[in-house]
C-alpha cells in the first residue's frame, strides 16, 4: 500500500519511511507544504493515507488538510504535530484529519494507528484468500493448505495488492504506483521478479498459475467463484 509523509524534519521523515518500507509500503516523502500538496492532489486516488506534519515550511498541514478535503473526503489523515492541547487536537480534527499523534512518537503506535485507518477504509477487510492461499493482513501472515508461507516484505505488498484487486487485471503501471513509489525510476520488470517468486512460493505442482498473466498489460488473480 502506498502512503504519503510530508515533513519537514529530515530525520524524522526518514525514521519514517525507513520503517514503513520495513512494513512492505511504498513512501512517498515531501519536505515543505508547497510540495506535499502537489503530490497529495496530483496523487489522491493513489494514497492509503496521508502522515501530515503541523508546522511546515510554505504551507502548514491544516492548510493542506482544507485543500485535500475539498477534492478527497475519505483519504485518511494523521497529523504529527508538537502541538499537545486538546484545543490543538480539536482544532486538527475539525479541518479534516482522521487523526492526531503527538511528537515524540513510537513507530509502533503510528503503525497501528496507520492500519487501523486501513481497516475502517477497507471496511475491516483483514482476510483475504485466493483459492487455498489466505492472507491475514491483522497478523502479517501467508498460509497455504494452513501451512505458513514465508515471504520477503515486497512480497507481502504484491501479494495484499493482488488479493484486494482479486477479479481484476493490475497494469503493470499500478502496481509500480501501489507497492513501489513514485521515485522508482528502474525498468518495471522488476514486477516479474517478484511475480516469480510468489509463483515459486505459492503455486501448487502441475496446475496453472494462481496469478495470471495479461500478455501486455499486467497480471489478475482470479475469483473463487
Amino acid at each position: 500500500m502506498r502512503l504519503l509523509v510530508v515533513e519537514d524534519e529530515t530525520s524524522i521523515a526518514n525514521f519514517i519511511r525507513d520503517g514503513l518500507e520495513e512494513e512492505g509500503f511504498a513512501v512517498d516523502v515531501a519536505s515543505n507544504g508547497k510540495k506535499g500538496l502537489e503530490l497529495a492532489l496530483d496523487n489522491i486516488k493513489e494514497y492509503d493515507v496521508i502522515l501530515l506534519d503541523w508546522m511546515l515550511p510554505g504551507l502548514n498541514g491544516i492548510e493542506i488538510c482544507r485543500e485535500i478535503r475539498k477534492v478527497n473526503k475519505v483519504v485518511p489523515i494523521i497529523f504529527l504535530t508538537a502541538k499537545d492541547t486538546v484545543d490543538d487536537a480539536i482544532f486538527g480534527l475539525e479541518a479534516g484529519a482522521n487523526d492526531y499523534i503527538r511528537k515524540p512518537f513510537s513507530f509502533e503506535e503510528m503503525l497501528a494507528r496507520i492500519r487501523v485507518l486501513m481497516r475502517t477504509r477497507e471496511n475491516e477487510v483483514v482476510l483475504f484468500t485466493a483459492g487455498d492461499i489466505e492472507m491475514n493482513i491483522e497478523k502479517h501472515t501467508v498460509t497455504k493448505n494452513n501451512k505458513t508461507v514465508e515471504l520477503t516484505q515486497k512480497e507481502f505488498a504484491l501479494l495484499e495488492y493482488f488479493l484486494r484487486n482479486k477479479g481484476k487485471v493490475c497494469r503493470r503501471t499500478r502496481i509500480i504506483e501501489k507497492v513501489w513509489d513514485i521515485h522508482y525510476d528502474h525498468d518495471n520488470s522488476v514486477i516479474d521478479v517478484y511475480i516469480n517468486a510468489l509463483r515459486k512460493k505459492l503455486d501448487s505442482p502441475h496446475e496453472s498459475s494462481f496469478i495470471t498473466t495479461v500478455r501486455g498489460v499486467g497480471y489478475k488473480i482470479e475469483t473463487d467463484e
